[in-house]
């Protein structure tokens, strides 16, 4: 701070104790010597407190991963709302395959001194991915929010979902339906929130004596075209229901079954995970896990506004609660292959036994309340 009130008065012609006016936006200096400072601020690389950036300091960037998964929509009209609600502009940055990079929209967000930045669906989630940008956002010291789960030790506040409890809900479902060959179509290995289910998956088998081959699991990209592949060598598999890490790889995990010749849910029961839009108007209406993004959308937003306002906000995760919404893409086991009675399941050690009910909801009802969580580190 020093070093920089120095450099900006020799630049200027004025002494250090002005340019320290200028920048708490003290009174007692001219119009003309304060956008001189503020201009020599900007010469010198050096960054305009938030409260001098004027237009450009009520931006905030959102940087999504893409919109053709319709959640991502969903979460940027909610965080554009609530943005608006509070005096903010969001800017919208989606990356591409062979596109403009996270770590690209990064240093534009920069450049263009934006008030913070909330990142969903982002690199963080992905432990093999580059993460150096996110290093770039805490070195200046920009406010940011993470949203779902992410990697160890990055250092910012977080909105997530419980997957952990999304796949128990799942596999409660397809349990209580006499479903003993459950598969799961995650995403890549090193994806935090496919982590964290299918750790769930490992868990509830054991406590369910259930079989867990190696072939029931599949990792793909999230697209319709990834789910088709995964659910057919999952059905290959002989499995009779599979839980999808998004309602995209659920669409393209009916198509599979339908290819195969199955009846859904009939022969092949499937569950979605987001209750992004439409998904009760598709044949047949999709069972699914609800994330709470207008609840996520709203506190991802409080928890950067926040920060703006310098108040102290730990590196926590706030964790909301998902919603099972039972629809008619499940139905009980095919005869011929159940195995047992189709009772309660037994819980992992450390669940309670509401955060992993089947009972159905409604859609439009309520979504559940969240809970802080320790600190950025998972340790499931």
């Amino acid at each position: 701070m020093t070093r920089r009130l120095a450099e900006v008065a020799k630049k200027v012609g004025v002494s250090e104790a002005t340019v320290s006016r200028v920048l708490n936006g003290k009174p007692g200096v001219s119009e003309t010597t304060r956008e001189t400072v503020l201009t020599a601020l900007d010469v010198l690389g050096y960054e305009r407190p938030t409260q001098l950036r004027g237009d450009r300091g009520r931006l905030v960037g959102l940087v999504l991963p893409e919109l053709q998964n319709p959640i991502f929509p969903a979460f940027a009209e909610i965080v554009g709302g609530a943005l608006a609600q509070q005096g903010f502009t969001a800017v919208l940055c989606t990356r591409t395959v062979g596109g403009v990079s996270e770590s690209d929209y990064v240093d534009l967000l920069l450049q263009q001194h934006v008030s913070g930045i909330v990142f969903a669906g982002g690199q963080y989630a992905q432990g093999d991915a580059p993460h150096d940008h996110y290093e770039r956002v805490l070195d200046r010291k920009l406010p940011a929010v993470l949203v779902n789960a992410a990697v160890e030790h990055l250092g910012f506040p977080q909105v997530s979902c419980d997957d952990a409890a999304a796949a128990e809900m799942a596999l409660s479902h397809l349990f209580a339906l006499g479903h003993r060959r459950i598969g799961m179509l995650l995403g890549a290995p090193d994806h935090e929130p496919s982590r964290l289910k299918l750790a769930a998956y490992r868990a509830f088998a054991e406590a369910n004596d259930l079989e867990l081959p190696a072939d029931h699991v599949e990792h793909t990209m999230f697209s319709v075209e990834g789910g088709h592949a995964g659910a057919a060598r999952l059905i290959k598999a002989g499995v009779t229901g599979v839980i999808c890490a998004s309602d995209v790889l659920a669409l393209g995990a009916i198509r599979a079954a339908r290819r195969a010749g199955l009846a859904v849910p009939e022969d092949f029961s499937v569950i979605g995970y987001d209750d992004s839009a439409l998904m009760n108007c598709i044949d047949p209406p999709l069972t699914t896990v609800r994330q709470p993004i207008d609840a996520m959308g709203r506190a991802a937003v409080e928890l950067l506004v926040a920060q703006i306002d310098a108040a102290i906000v730990p590196a926590n995760e706030l964790l909301f609660e998902p919603e099972l919404v039972v629809r008619s893409s499940t139905a009980p086991a095919p005869r011929s292959v159940r195995q047992g009675s189709a009772g309660s399941p037994s819980l992992p050690a450390g669940r309670s036994a509401s955060a992993s009910s089947a009972s159905s909801v409604t859609p439009g009802s309520s979504a559940a309340g969240s809970a802080p969580r320790r600190p950025a580190a998972r340790a499931e």
